[in-house]
């Protein structure tokens, strides 16, 4: 954080600037410059007016992880793309909360999300951060929680047995220079050094990178990725009693108030099974059928694919594609249905002359296992009609393909 933001936030905290910060309307774009003028004109410190109103812009962002939590909360841009949703970290403290612990130390808190998910169920929470401003947000964010504290400092330096911590969540940071880093080894902490926690206490969880790859999952961690609406989120890694299902993969689909898990045995009342380094398991390569299904992003993730295919009576429509495909229409939370209306192989001119006789203007383009850009692709359309319609860019056994589709 350079100077300047760090300058803003610490006005922000003295009386005057929080109640310059309660007091600003909810944030739009378009009136920001006007206000931010307006209250220059009335005397108000220009440095005060710019931390406030990066605060209004951060909150109105954050009610998508945050709900209505965001209004009294303080952010930095980074603290909240790595942040916990809510929705997600009640789905970790419930695990600590079956679990039975004391005590948790939240390693890397961040912001702290998850430990107001945990303070939220009761459980207590030591939440560290070696940030000195994030901790100091942090504490601000956790003040209506008496059963969470906060401290400034190394998390891997914390002596667990000494502050009789019974459990970790850790969430290490995975970006640098504002870029996302891919290498578990170049998290801060690296995340070896996070599973080697382990060792002192058995209830660790850890937070990462959907990317993780399976050769950095050790053999006994449950290790499960999550979609949120159809977006992944996370993966996170589960180990001793905090991962009942025992060592395995599983996903996560929340949609609205909705959770459904999946795992190779089945759905939530099974139990994991197979190595969680194990490569996916293949699904059988079928012809298209009448109906096509999207695996959620957290399925695939998880390596289930087969698995959902195999609950779909279905097959995927190409190696190493995952889109799946039968004759029987299905509901299942853990993919997309789509009716199919038509396909064939692809050629600009054939699929520019197809939407153009149905009077095409609005298209929906979706794609896996195919070099061409969408947006260049409508762009070379030309499309100017009256209807709708959405496209998939597909391998059908092989070969680069078109199918017409419309949702289930």
């Amino acid at each position: 954080m350079d100077s300047a933001a760090l300058a803003g936030l610490r006005r922000l905290l003295e009386p005057d600037g929080w109640a310059l910060l309660e007091k600003l309307p909810p944030y739009s774009e378009d009136s920001a410059m006007r206000l931010s003028e307006g209250l220059r004109a009335r005397g108000v410190d220009p440095e005060l007016v710019a931390a406030a109103l990066t605060q209004s812009r951060l909150r109105a962002r954050a009610t998508e992880k945050f709900g209505d939590f965001a209004s009294g909360m303080l952010f930095t841009q980074a603290g909240l793309e790595q942040a916990t949703r809510l929705s997600v970290g009640a789905h970790h403290a419930r695990r600590y909360r079956a679990a039975g612990v004391s005590l948790v130390a939240d390693l890397g808190c961040g912001l702290g999300g998850d430990a107001m998910a945990l303070s939220a169920l009761g459980i207590p929470v030591l939440a560290v951060e070696a940030d000195e401003a994030t901790a100091a947000l942090a504490t601000v964010n956790l003040r209506h929680f008496p059963t969470a504290t906060v401290r400034h400092g190394d998390g891997l330096t914390l002596d667990l047995a000494a502050e009789g911590v019974d459990a970790v969540f850790a969430d290490p940071a995975r970006r640098a220079g504002g870029r996302r880093v891919f290498d578990p080894a170049a998290y801060a902490p690296p995340l070896p050094e996070v599973l080697g926690l382990r060792q002192d206490v058995p209830a660790l969880g850890v937070k990462v990178a959907p990317g993780v790859p399976y050769s950095a999952l050790p053999g006994d961690v449950h290790a499960q990725w999550v979609s949120v609406d159809g977006e992944v989120v996370e993966a996170g890694l589960w180990f001793g009693p905090l991962a009942p299902e025992g060592p395995g993969r599983s996903a996560l689909v929340l949609a609205g108030d909705e959770a459904h898990v999946l795992t190779e045995s089945g759905d939530v009342s099974g139990t994991a099974s197979g190595a969680p380094d194990a490569p996916a398991r293949s699904a059988v390569v079928r012809e298209i059928g009448e109906y096509l299904y999207e695996p959620d992003g957290a399925v695939i993730r998880a390596g289930l694919v087969a698995r959902t295919a195999e609950d779909l009576d279905a097959g995927v429509v190409s190696d190493g594609i995952a889109y799946l495909t039968s004759d029987s229409p299905t509901t299942t939370p853990f993919a997309t249905g789509y009716r199919v209306l038509d396909h064939f192989v692809f050629s600009l001119k054939r699929l520019r002359a197809y939407l153009r006789e149905r009077d095409i203007g609005r298209l929906t383009i979706k794609k896996r296992g195919t070099a061409v850009v969408p947006e260049r692709l409508r762009k070379q359309l030309s499309l100017a009609g009256d209807g709708e319609a959405t496209v998939v860019l597909t391998r059908l056994a092989g070969r680069q393909s078109v199918l017409v589709v419309e949702p289930l």
